[in-house]
């Protein structure tokens, strides 16, 4: 009885400590529920906070943390932060990196000033329009030579309502996208045409349009990493996708290939890599805030596909 009693107490203790942290959690993250839907959100968060210590406990160099996303299971966060849904894939021109110089060990673009500030996806499938739309303000800037300072960031919610290819909030490619931008004639400002995070009308204005693009390129068709860093280093930042169900709670340091498949669902943006370290890792910036990971970025094990990420490399070319 004694054993029963104390393991009936240290249950109620775990309990009241995890519902203690759900409320603070609630509080910083504005969270407001129905009683019925508090009980649900705090079981998934408990069983969230179970996993976020596996995780912790069997990661080789990432961290993971509840962060704003510790109330949804893993099938909501997919359905609201995901969205890759690619279509026919029989074309796939690619890059001409024959001529170009070697790669260095190491790039950034953001030192450079070719990237733009991390966005927020919010609640929509849009991951593949941001993805497009975050390489089309790189290439741009690289090509007219320009700083975030001068340029004007585009509208991902033009290719959302406008791309009838794809399925705005519901998923799509970020091929496609390019392939809407140009026979559009280009991409309006953020400015005119503010992101919703819902699917509307169309109501795209060429007197608006910020950047062109003429085509597009894959990277790589081989899944070559060494094509990718000499791409990224000599071309642009690049739209890739990757598997990002694992992505869920992480907080910081590098993503192992072990810890994620390559069921590709989710699109977004290398920028620059470091092969000098005992962990080489690509630095890839996410849609999902800069209030997730390193301030919205991921850093990905380089030379392993992690997360499939050298399976669909694509750059639009001015």
């Amino acid at each position: 009885m004694k054993h029963i009693l104390f393991f009936a107490l240290v249950a109620f203790v775990f309990s009241f400590n995890v519902e203690n942290e759900f409320q603070r959690w609630t509080s910083s993250n504005d969270k407001m529920y129905t009683p019925e839907e508090y009980q649900r959100r705090l079981a998934i968060f408990t069983a969230n906070l179970d996993l976020i210590q596996f995780y912790n406990d069997n990661s080789e160099s990432a961290t993971f943390e509840l962060n704003k996303y510790a109330d949804l299971t893993p099938e909501e966060f997919k359905a609201f932060y995901l969205g890759y849904v690619p279509g026919d894939d029989t074309d796939r021109p690619q890059l001409d990196l024959s001529e170009q110089v070697a790669a260095p060990d190491s790039f950034d673009w953001i030192s450079k000033g070719k990237v733009t500030p991390v966005k927020n996806q919010e609640q929509c499938g849009s991951c593949w329009a941001f993805s497009a739309t975050e390489n089309i303000e790189s290439v741009w800037m690289i090509a007219k030579d320009l700083t975030p300072s001068d340029f004007k960031p585009l509208a991902p919610q033009q290719i959302v309502d406008c791309d009838k290819t794809d399925g705005g909030c519901n998923g799509g490619w970020p091929r496609t996208a390019y392939e809407y931008v140009i026979k559009a004639g280009g991409q309006d400002t953020e400015a005119s045409y503010p992101y919703k995070a819902v699917n509307h009308a169309c109501h795209f204005l060429p007197a608006d349009v910020e950047s062109k693009i003429a085509s597009w390129k894959y990277a790589t068709t081989t899944k070559n990493e060494d094509e990718m860093k000499t791409a990224t280093a000599t071309v642009a930042p690049l739209s890739i996708c990757v598997d990002a169900s694992q992505w869920q709670f992480y907080s910081s340091g590098v993503f192992k290939a072990s810890q994620c498949g390559t069921d590709l669902d989710h699109c977004v943006q290398i920028v620059g890599y470091d092969t000098t370290g005992t962990e080489p890792y690509w630095n890839v910036r996410n849609s999902w805030g800069a209030n997730w990971g390193e301030k919205g970025f991921i850093r990905l094990q380089y030379g392993a596909n992690t997360c499939g990420l050298a399976q669909e490399v694509t750059t639009s070319v001015v």
